[in-house]
């Protein structure tokens, strides 16, 4: 096993697209991605999990149906399962998703944001 610890912002330099989330972890069936948001994602849901957003750097928000979070720096968010949503932010923001493996970043909605599943960097 090798000792060595995960950096985000080094991570974060390996790649540029947005809306693009790439793994940098796994701990059981759960995968650790970072992910660079700019400007407005889809709405979608996840059938079969909660999501988490962790923001790293910046700042963005997500939509409800009924209401809205704002998210900066430090500060995370639990989605549950089967809530439909829709990521923003105005600016790039960093963000740690938490979620399990084989879990797309469209959920129920297939389309041009979809993005390739298990992608590691």
């Amino acid at each position: 096993m090798t000792y060595t610890a995960i950096n985000f912002k080094e991570k974060l330099t390996k790649f540029h697209e947005h809306w693009s989330p790439k793994v940098i972890a796994e701990m059981n069936d759960y995968q650790f991605k970072l992910v660079k948001i700019e400007g407005e994602f889809v709405w979608h849901h996840h059938e079969g999990t909660d999501e988490v957003f962790l923001v790293l750097e910046g700042e963005m928000s997500i939509e409800f149906h009924d209401g809205e979070v704002h998210l900066s720096s430090g500060e995370m968010f639990v989605i549950p399962k089967g809530v439909p949503h829709k990521p923003n932010a105005k600016k790039e923001c960093h963000v740690l998703l938490v979620e399990p493996r084989g879990v797309s970043n469209t959920g129920n909605t297939e389309g041009e944001l979809t993005a390739e599943n298990n992608v590691w960097i």
